[in-house]
């Protein structure tokens, strides 16, 4: 611990694991000596590739400097002594040779686990193959730093392929656009692909100098490197989305204020956020846009009253009633983190989204504080005490807080569907959004799961199964399960499949004239199933235990 503390002091650009793959070479030096050990050996390391290397001393400088890892195996193949180990270093250099491959894409940022992937092949000396090296030291020129260069090598190889006059012209058409220093190198180093130069990112460079030039947002920041790649890295969350780029630059330039005064964390929270709705994303562009204020709301803790909330955004009371006549589980207290899953599992997350986007933002901000008797259940209160006083309270919360975040409100049929969900809340929800992912619909998933809840105690690869067999096999719409949501409970190989297929098989050979709806072949039991079967052909149910049932026929 102490040698990571000494080195990150020294060395801020030094990770924690970098610290701790430090520490293990350096295991023979003692303690006190090991960040002396270090700084010796970087400026042994500058003079050795700068004297006998030839390497310009800036650049051996910026090697030796943020090498640390590589630099510390060298250390460790050097007996340590207190008085002269600066010279034993420079003895050791200068007959031992050291992969300066290593050392170099090292100190551009590329992790020590990745070396291996960029290293090449029998080559240990920057003079073998000095094209990267000199592409890095003309992109350091540019004022690019020199542990951010990794960042173009990993995203976009082929730039260390070029020419380095070549990438001096394209910097050189970029910077005659109107672009500061800073800004560019943000640029760069964010949108690395643009130093391609081609005509692929002309398309980008446009869209980047409209949002950065023409919206003078250049003159606006007055930022260093950082905080330009920072400024970058919003604009590239917005286009990430995967919206339609016409007019995104100019939608970005307008509201040029939120990149300035929000943070990336802020914008990806909010981003987030209002793309659980289920809206396009152009509309969740079009609100986040709109103005800051959006930005400032607090969306995670506040706990709201659903009746309460859709009476402020001006539901009539008829409309409410229905609602909560149909939809009974939802309603009660939830938190507004919870609120764009509340409002699918309603099946209003297009009228609500559409409030906001017409100014509703306004309505959400000025929702009150609830009083903590409003929309009280009796029942879930006294549910809730138990839980927190049993055995193992943090597994049911839990699973009591996945079945609020898909929008089950603080109710009695909460707890109740609560009782019949088995498994951990992080399966409960990858079972949930699988069936979502399938082409259940929200709304309709959460009514039938508080209607057959035990539909979530099975594997995602069971539910999937039985979802192909409905919609493929037997060409059933999803929307049966509306009508039929206990189809999911039951067993897929030893049920639905034998039973179907003998039904359809006495359909095709006209032994049976009556064609059964699927609920009725499926839940009705076993003695009941062989009981019908016989009276429509006394040979049947032989036919169906024999070849349907035991030998899983599948010849349809």
């Amino acid at each position: 611990m102490l040698l990571r503390r000494t080195i990150h002091s020294l060395y801020p650009h030094a990770t924690v694991r970098h610290g701790s793959s430090v520490a293990k070479p350096l295991s023979k030096i003692p303690y006190k000596y090991r960040a002396k050990a270090i700084q010796q050996a970087q400026e042994a390391l500058t003079d050795y590739l700068h004297t006998v290397k030839t390497v310009p001393y800036s650049f051996a400088e910026n090697i030796s400097k943020y090498s640390v890892v590589s630099l510390s195996t060298v250390v460790s193949k050097v007996k340590f002594s207190a008085s002269d180990f600066s010279k034993s270093l420079q003895k050791f250099l200068r007959y031992h040779p050291v992969n300066e491959f290593e050392l170099f894409f090292e100190s551009i940022g590329i992790d020590v686990d990745e070396l291996d992937l960029v290293l090449p092949t029998r080559k240990f000396f920057l003079s073998e193959d000095r094209n990267a090296f000199d592409v890095a030291c003309a992109l350091y020129g540019f004022g690019i730093p020199w542990n951010k260069l990794g960042i173009l090598y990993k995203e976009e190889k082929t730039i260390f392929d070029k020419d380095p006059d070549e990438l001096g012209a394209i910097w050189k058409k970029y910077m005659g656009y109107g672009f500061t220093s800073s800004s560019l190198i943000g640029v760069c180093l964010v949108f690395p692909r643009v130093l391609n130069g081609d005509g692929e990112v002309e398309t980008v460079v446009s869209d980047l100098k409209r949002v950065v030039i023409d919206f003078n947002l250049v003159d606006d920041v007055d930022g260093d490197v950082d905080t330009w790649i920072d400024l970058c890295r919003k604009i590239k969350l917005f286009y990430n989305l995967g919206c339609k780029k016409d007019g995104l630059s100019d939608m970005i330039g307008r509201s040029k204020t939120i990149l300035v005064e929000y943070s990336e964390d802020v914008l990806s929270e909010k981003v987030e956020y209002f793309r659980k709705f289920d809206v396009t994303v152009d509309e969740v562009m079009s609100l986040l846009l709109s103005g800051s204020k959006i930005f400032d709301l607090e969306l995670t803790t506040q706990v709201f009253c659903v009746v309460g909330l859709l009476r402020h955004f001006g539901m009539d009371e008829q409309c409410l009633r229905n609602i909560t006549e149909k939809y009974p589980y939802v309603f009660g207290k939830n938190r507004l983190a919870n609120l764009p899953h509340v409002m699918r599992a309603l099946n209003l997350n297009q009228w609500f989204f559409d409030n906001l986007k017409h100014g509703g933002y306004r309505l959400l901000k000025s929702y009150p504080v609830i009083n903590p008797d409003e929309d009280y259940d009796k029942d879930f209160a006294e549910s809730l005490v138990r839980i927190q006083s049993s055995r193992v309270p943090a597994h049911t919360l839990s699973k009591l807080q996945f079945l609020h975040s898909i929008g089950f409100g603080e109710n009695a049929l909460t707890i109740k569907v609560l009782k019949h969900m088995h498994g951990t809340s992080c399966q409960l929800s990858n079972r949930f959004y699988c069936l979502v992912r399938n082409g259940v619909e929200f709304s309709k998933l959460c009514k039938i799961i508080s209607l057959s809840p035990k539909i979530l105690n099975q594997q995602t690869k069971i539910l999937e199964k039985k979802l192909e067999f409905l919609r493929d096999e037997i060409e059933f719409s999803l929307d049966y399960l509306d009508v039929f949501p206990a189809y999911l409970c039951f067993d897929l190989e030893k049920r639905i499949k034998p039973r179907c297929r003998f039904h359809t098989w006495l359909m095709e050979t006209g032994l049976c004239e009556k064609e059964y709806s699927l609920a009725s072949i499926i839940a009705t039991s076993e003695r009941s199933f062989i009981a019908r079967i016989y009276r429509i052909h006394p040979a049947a149910p032989k036919k169906y235990l024999e070849i349907f049932l035991s030998q899983g026929y599948d010849g349809l």
